[in-house]
Parts: structure tokens; C-alpha cells; sequence
């Protein structure tokens, strides 16, 4: 039995009705994000650089916006098992990840199964920062410029070996790029984190390393490593001293952890911008700026859309080394 016109028309007003009051709630709950804390995962363990970023810039974002913003530290996997828990929860802007080039660039080429994919899992929000790689060697290496510790390695019968904060790590891939770059012989020894390699570097059990500034500055202060280049476009404001690969005539060795913000991808892009808009703020904010410089990270804070187009010219350079060099992590 077919209902009657106003019967039709009836129903039909509901639909709307309802359709209607349906899209002005999911724009009110647009509108008013966040509503309730914000959980940043942070892959690696409390105390590191990443750690630093997230309960730095956490504390400003949690001013600005009047919600707590509550760090988890989510180790293991090379950052995998943080990745996938942020993968795998609800796509509302409520939950964050710290990801550095190791979660979305490295990881996807260097093991053959991951639990995540990063272009199809998470959505970028903002570059927070970079920790340039430095190029050090201990106190006894009579190496004092880094042309000097080029040829020595060429010297040496069977090449080096060299330190890293662990495989599959910025400073590890960083390293192996100036290897290809300055056509070295150089073996990797990789460590659990940049602390017990540098002391190692320090001790002259192994002669070199690549580390980031924050990492390294108190080793670097202290006089028990000797930084020679940076793999940066330009000296760091830290070590003015100090020249970059490109001014020593290899323009290609440039490197650096890059860290953002990501969320599980289908947040919604209004989500995304307030997100964005909100911890930009907080990067450029005079305090927490200085607070960033001073431990040794680059602040940027972009658009979504400049932090998209630098992961995937990330991707292609590191894609092609990695495959050349055959370098697996399973």
C-alpha cells in the first residue's frame, strides 16, 4: 500500500529534520574540539628527545586549548607498536603520535611486514622539529677535521666501524649516507640509544658516530667527543665552528631526525587544522621556542600539506639508499 501524500511528505520532513539536526550536531562537534584530554603517544621511552618535544610543546597546547594533554610513552619496534596503537584508535582528534622519519619513512623500506602504513593509516599534521646529525669522533682520534677523518678511513685496511642509537635509526642511515656519498668503507655497530654509543665514541672502543645536538651536547660540552661536520644546509647556531658537509664538498649528506605530530587517518580536516593552528602556536610561542633551541631541535611547525610534500621527498631519497645498500630489518 503506497502511504498517502501528507503521510509522504510527513516522513520525507522527518528525513530532513533529522539529517539536518544530525549535520549541525557533527558541526558543533567540530566546532567546539577538543572537548576532553588529548592522548600524545610517544613511541620511544620518557627521557629522550622525542619524549622532550611532546611534554614541552604538550604543556603549551594544553594552555591553549583548556583540555590536559596527557603524554603515553609507547616503546618498542622501532616505533612500530606506538604507530599501530594510534592507527588503530578513533579517528576524532583525540589521540596523537610523535613520529619521526623512522615511523613513516625508514620503517615501511626496512622490514618486509609492518603492523601500520603510514600513508594510508595516519594523517600528518605538523613537523614540530629537527635534530640535525652531527658528525663526532672521540678525544684520541687524531682526525681534527672531518677531510682528515675521510682519508683516514680510506687509509685504513678494511675501513672502520662505526657507532648509531640503533638500526634502522636517523643516525644510523645517516652515517651509511655519507659512506655512499664519500665513497667509505665503514661497518655498523648499533647500540640501544645514543647514550651508551657516544660513551662508547668517548672511551675509543669505536671511532665515530652520527648524533643529533640534543642527544649529544653535553658529550660535545664536556670536551669527550669533537663534533667535525654538520650533515645540516647551514652551521647550527650551537656549533658556529663547525661546517656543513656541503661546504666540504659533499652537498648531498644531509640528515636529520625529523619529528611531527600525526593522527589516525579520517580525522576530519577541521579536526586537523585546529590541531595544526593550536600546536604551531604553541612551537612559536617566545618560551617554548627557547626551550626547543636550547636542547638542541630546529622548532619548524607547517601545514599539514608542507609536512605531506617533505615525507614523500623524504621517502624517495631514503627509499633509493636503503634499497642500494640492501639494508633489512627483519
Amino acid at each position: 500500500m503506497r502511504p498517502s501524500q501528507p503521510a509522504a511528505l510527513f516522513a520525507a520532513s522527518i528525513v530532513s529534520v533529522t539529517s539536518m539536526a544530525f549535520a549541525a550536531s557533527a558541526a558543533h562537534a567540530t566546532d567546539s574540539y577538543p572537548t576532553k584530554p588529548i592522548r600524545w603517544i610517544v613511541p620511544y621511552a620518557a627521557g629522550g628527545g622525542s619524549d622532550f618535544l611532546a611534554r614541552t610543546i604538550g604543556q603549551g597546547l594544553s594552555a591553549k586549548i583548556g583540555q590536559p594533554v596527557v603524554v603515553d610513552n609507547k616503546p618498542g619496534g622501532n616505533t612500530a607498536i606506538g604507530a599501530s596503537e594510534t592507527a588503530r584508535s578513533p579517528a576524532d582528534g583525540y589521540t596523537v603520535l610523535s613520529a619521526d622519519n623512522g615511523t613513516l619513512v625508514f620503517n615501511p623500506v626496512l622490514y618486509k611486514t609492518l603492523s601500520y602504513n603510514p600513508t594510508r593509516d595516519l594523517a600528518p599534521v605538523t613537523l614540530i622539529g629537527r635534530f640535525p646529525m652531527i658528525l663526532v669522533v672521540g678525544p684520541g682520534s687524531t682526525a681534527k677535521t672531518a677531510q682528515e677523518f675521510i682519508a683516514q678511513v680510506k687509509a685504513a685496511p678494511g675501513g672502520i666501524n662505526y657507532g648509531s642509537a640503533g638500526a634502522g635509526s636517523p643516525h644510523h642511515l645517516a652515517m651509511e649516507l655519507l659512506k655512499v656519498e664519500a665513497h667509505l668503507t665503514m661497518t655498523h655497530a648499533p647500540y640501544r640509544g645514543a647514550g651508551p654509543a657516544l660513551s662508547d665514541v668517548a672511551a675509543g672502543q669505536i671511532p665515530a658516530m652520527m648524533v643529533d645536538y640534543a642527544a649529544g651536547a653535553g658529550f660535545i660540552k664536556g670536551g669527550k667527543v669533537r663534533p667535525l661536520a654538520v650533515a645540516n644546509p647551514t652551521r647550527l647556531a650551537q656549533l658556529p665552528d663547525v661546517p656543513t658537509f656541503a661546504e666540504l664538498g659533499y652537498k648531498n649528506v644531509e640528515a636529520a631526525a625529523l619529528v611531527g605530530m600525526v593522527v589516525p587517518a579520517g580525522t576530519p580536516p577541521d579536526v586537523i587544522a585546529t590541531l595544526n593552528k593550536q600546536v604551531v602556536a604553541s612551537i612559536k610561542d617566545p618560551a617554548i621556542n627557547k626551550k626547543l633551541v636550547d636542547f638542541g631541535v630546529e622548532p619548524v611547525g607547517n601545514s599539514p600539506t608542507q609536512y605531506s610534500d617533505l615525507l614523500r621527498a623524504e621517502s624517495t631519497r631514503w627509499t633509493k639508499l636503503i634499497h642500494d645498500l640492501k639494508i633489512t630489518l627483519d
